[in-house]
């Protein structure tokens, strides 16, 4: 009797484990599901999805699935279920033209936890309309122009300098400290004590950015884990420090931090405490991460092809050879008309793909290329595929900045869309190139560098420097 029980018993869990494993593996939906495996219940294909790959083309996992299944196929990332797009023109479409209405801004709730729940990423409608609009009174182009272009020559020539006192430095870094220590500076007046060491957010970003795209297991000793600790670290400090401006704010020059008080002591403004300093946080992070390795990515692409060094360099000495005193600062005027420059940082940050994919998640079902994504599924769109599609550009993995003459860039189109598009677009992008072609104008005229080591890179999904990219700096009249 007991056996025969113990039996069924068995057998009935059998049955519910079978039953779940094939409900996992078969979505319900009320249509036609793109196809595609979910892989392993729970884990699904997520250890695939972050296996390191050292190619600068589409990853390995999008294009065995492209190949596989077509451009628009079903996984299951993270415990979460996801139909990807790798089409260009579903990609663009969804996020030029349906957010809010079929489509939703959205990002995995371990994602939320790193960049914070009131994170302008995260907000929608009216309220990232008006945070958005926030932003650009920093970052707009009059800013640009009168306040942020001088700041930025001054720190990059200040860096350069330094920097060719040194026997090596190591891009990847010293880039990163250079493109942070100049947007703190502008944002909240940050500048590194040394005799404060639990001020110090350059080591607390440090710590946030290496578990950034990690597979979200939150116990000690992951790297997911150590981003949330570097998180938790660098908000408190921008809470003491929003705290303590409160208490002397005559005591500092204006910048970000003195705008958010403004606005948080206007009557009836939607802005919260939490939505400002999340909104610090999130512009520090882009300044730290994306800016800085799109940088180090054009001087390593710089590097490895001489021809177009060399005819950047013409550009800029053209500027400088212009110039009544050649002594004198880069102006507003020359930035405008680096037209070769531009096309190097689009053709840069074109490769470089430091976004792998941008989320969004259905508020209904839709129907596209014959399929159906059901309502409330997240949909990933990658990014990376339209910026190497060979249908598009020839020789996709050359660097070829020639490939943009002719090309005005306004915004997003459906073949490249580094910056986001429709009303996701990056509103710091011009910030981004600015302070890339400000740092190319100084290094390319006013000095040469040789590769010491490193420059390899990996994509983890993102781009990453593992063994750093370590250069000899001197200046060209040395």
């Amino acid at each position: 009797m007991l056996v025969t029980a113990s039996l069924c018993i068995g057998t009935f869990i059998i049955i519910c484990i079978t039953h779940w494993v094939y409900r996992w593996r078969n979505p319900r939906c009320n249509g036609k599901l793109p196809p595609g495996s979910m892989g392993f219940p729970i884990i699904g294909e997520t250890h695939r999805f972050f296996t390191p790959t050292t190619s600068s083309d589409v990853s390995p996992f999008m294009k065995e699935r492209m190949e596989t299944y077509g451009p628009v196929f079903k996984t299951s990332l993270v415990w979460q279920s996801f139909v990807v797009s790798t089409d260009p023109e579903v990609n663009h479409m969804i996020m030029s033209q349906q957010e809010g209405q079929s489509f939703e801004f959205w990002y995995p709730d371990s994602f939320k936890k790193i960049l914070g729940e009131a994170s302008l990423l995260t907000l929608h409608g009216s309220i990232h309309k008006y945070i958005r609009n926030m932003v650009l009174s920093f970052v707009g182009p009059e800013s640009l122009k009168q306040k942020l272009l001088p700041h930025v020559v001054h720190g990059v020539q200040r860096n350069l300098s330094l920097w060719a006192n040194e026997d090596s430095v190591d891009l990847v870094e010293s880039v990163k400290e250079m493109i942070f220590e100049l947007t703190a500076k502008k944002l909240i007046s940050y500048v590194y004590n040394p005799n404060k060491s639990s001020e110090n957010l350059r080591e607390c970003f440090s710590k946030f950015t290496e578990g950034l795209i990690s597979f979200p297991l939150d116990i000690p000793g992951t790297a997911y884990h150590k981003c949330l600790q570097g998180r938790k670290q660098t908000m408190e400090i921008l809470k003491d420090m929003l705290q303590e401006r409160r208490k002397k704010p005559k005591s500092y020059q204006e910048d970000f931090f003195d705008y958010i008080l403004d606005e948080l002591k206007t009557e009836g403004t939607v802005l919260t405490e939490a939505i400002g300093l999340d909104l610090i946080f999130l512009l520090l992070f882009a300044s730290f991460e994306t800016t800085s390795v799109s940088t180090t990515f054009a001087i390593k692409l710089l590097t490895e092809n001489p021809a177009v060094l060399e005819e950047l360099t013409e550009e800029h000495e053209a500027l400088i050879h212009r110039r009544k005193n050649e002594d004198e600062q880069l102006t507003w005027k020359e930035y405008k008309s680096m037209k070769f420059t531009t096309q190097v940082i689009n053709e840069a940050v074109r490769l470089a793909n430091i976004v792998p994919g941008v989320f969004r998640k259905a508020l209904k079902d839709i129907h596209i290329k014959g399929y159906t994504i059901p309502a409330g599924w997240a949909v990933m769109l990658c990014i990376p595929s339209a910026h190497l599609n060979p249908s598009t550009y020839q020789d996709p993995l050359e660097f070829n900045p020639h490939r943009w003459d002719g090309v005005e860039l306004n915004g997003a189109t459906k073949d490249f869309m580094a910056f986001g598009a429709g009303q996701r677009f990056c509103v710091g992008t011009d910030f981004a190139k600015l302070q890339m072609a400000v740092f190319l104008h100084y290094l390319v005229t006013k000095y040469r560098w040789k590769t010491i080591k490193g420059g390899d890179i990996a994509r983890v999904p993102g781009v990453t420097f593992p063994n750093g990219f370590h250069v000899k700096i001197s200046e060209t009249n040395t």
